[in-house]
C-alpha cells in the first residue's frame, strides 16, 4: 500500500455523492497523538479535519411507524361480568358429559359419597378397588363391603358413569 488510511478515506469520500455529504456533515478530527473524535462543528486548528459520510438509510426505503397514534387506538373493552368464577377456555371431558363440576367431584371423593355422573375412576379413587364386579346388559356394578359387613353397590351406565336411578 502506498497511502495512509486517511488518504484512502479521503478518496472514498470524494467518490461519494455530494447529495449524501450535504445531508449529514460529520467531521473526523485527528489529533497529533492519534486521538480521533467525530463532531458536527468542525475540528480545532491543530487537528487534521476530514469530512465523513454518516448516512443511516432506512431499511426498505420508507419509514416504519413505531407506534399507533392514540387517536387510532381501539379502547379496551371493560369487563362487564364481575363474578368470582374463572372463565374456562378449554375443559377436560370426564367421559360422562361433565354432569358435575370438578369441585363437586372432589368434595364427593373426600366425603366418600357417590354422585350421578361420576366416572368410574373417581369412584375407585374414593373407595378403592371393588370387592366384586358384576355386569348385566352392558351395565357394570361395583360391590363394596366394609369392615362391619355392610355392602354398597354402585351402578355404572354403558359409558362408565355412575347411574343413580331418578337422577340425571
Amino acid at each position: 500500500m502506498h497511502g495512509s488510511p486517511i488518504r484512502a478515506s479521503t478518496t472514498a469520500l470524494l467518490l461519494c455523492s455530494s447529495l449524501q455529504l450535504a445531508a449529514s456533515p460529520i467531521y473526523r478530527c485527528a489529533a497529533p497523538g492519534g486521538h480521533i473524535t467525530f463532531t458536527h462543528h468542525g475540528c480545532p486548528a491543530e487537528q487534521q479535519q476530514q469530512l465523513q459520510n454518516a448516512s443511516n438509510p432506512i431499511p426498505g426505503g420508507s419509514p416504519t411507524p413505531l407506534a399507533i397514534p392514540s387517536a387510532e387506538r381501539t379502547p379496551r373493552t371493560v369487563r362487564q361480568n364481575n363474578t368470582r368464577e374463572p372463565t374456562i377456555v378449554g375443559q377436560q371431558d370426564d367421559g360422562c358429559g361433565n354432569r358435575i363440576t370438578g369441585r363437586e367431584r372432589r368434595e364427593a371423593m373426600l366425603k366418600k359419597q357417590v354422585h350421578s355422573g361420576m366416572p368410574r375412576s373417581d369412584v375407585e379413587s374414593a373407595f378403592g378397588k371393588p370387592g366384586r364386579i358384576s355386569s348385566r346388559n352392558g351395565r357394570t356394578s361395583y360391590h363394596y363391603r366394609d369392615s362391619d359387613g355392610n355392602t354398597r353397590q354402585i351402578d355404572f351406565d354403558e359409558y362408565g358413569c355412575v347411574n343413580i336411578k331418578g337422577r340425571k
